[in-house]
């Protein structure tokens, strides 16, 4: 399966002029089954209280229907959406070629941020089978939190979509390599460019297979794609060979 990561810059607080920009940016983009997009893309990082959010039914999910039918491929990425619990949920929708979608709300809060002020964890891990891979579905500040993303032999990618400023880059090309490794997964990371009110950002899309190593990255600070393969003959074998997820211990998830 051929994934496209998409690295871009997201205008703050205006969905119909990030659809366009998208539009225009994904008429070049190389063909794939499935294409990645960075957290909260319709709106950016939108925590604070008084920053534009999505209202249900999300306008977000509809374009990525949209854009999922005409490529006729898989589409997935994060967006801010108010719930009718008053509080808001950062929902990573992947949507399949015939419109049909499963989502899951980003756990883990970046506190630091406000994200937990104003948004609600969610409480479900969701794996997603589409074209005979499975991926787990990871929103940015997930990442720093191992035992939720445990490899229980029940996936083979982590999708990992974020808005990751440029201040803490280290942390997350460290931590996205971490993942990969030890989970002896495939591992999707798709960051955004640009800036924000609060932060900058430089990117750090990359593709990592289950080595740790770089399949496929986008230059720094720059809009583009990073292309490559999820190969599940190459993981099995790796598996077979190496099987340290046997190894693993146990954890009880409350």
């Amino acid at each position: 399966m051929k994934i496209c990561l998409v690295q871009s810059d997201i205008a703050w607080g205006d969905p119909q002029a990030n659809f366009a920009h998208l539009d225009t940016l994904l008429a070049g983009a190389p063909k794939a089954d499935l294409y990645v997009l960075p957290e909260m893309f319709t709106t950016g990082f939108a925590t604070l209280e008084g920053a534009t959010v999505e209202q249900e039914p999300s306008v977000g999910l509809a374009w990525m229907q949209r854009k999922a039918a005409k490529l006729k491929a898989a589409v997935a990425g994060s967006v801010a959406l108010q719930t009718p619990s008053g509080k808001c949920a950062n929902r990573f929708f992947f949507v399949r070629p015939d419109g049909s979608y499963e989502h899951y709300d980003k756990r883990h809060l970046f506190g630091y941020g406000g994200e937990g002020e104003r948004f609600q964890g969610g409480q479900r891990r969701v794996v997603v089978e589409y074209g005979g891979v499975r991926f787990l579905l990871a929103v940015c500040y997930d990442v720093r939190f191992p035992v939720w993303l445990r490899n229980r032999d029940d996936y083979d990618a982590i999708l990992l979509v974020a808005s990751w400023p440029d201040v803490r880059r280290f942390a997350w090309d460290t931590l996205s390599r971490a993942r990969a490794i030890e989970n002896a997964c495939y591992l999707a990371a798709v960051n955004r460019v640009g800036t924000d009110p609060a932060c900058s950002y430089n990117g750090g899309t990359t593709f990592i297979g289950p080595f740790g190593e770089t399949l496929a990255a986008v230059p720094d600070g720059q809009e583009g794609f990073a292309c490559a393969e999820v190969d599940l003959e190459h993981l099995a074998a790796y598996h077979a060979k190496f099987p340290v997820l046997e190894d693993a211990d146990s954890f009880e998830l409350k």
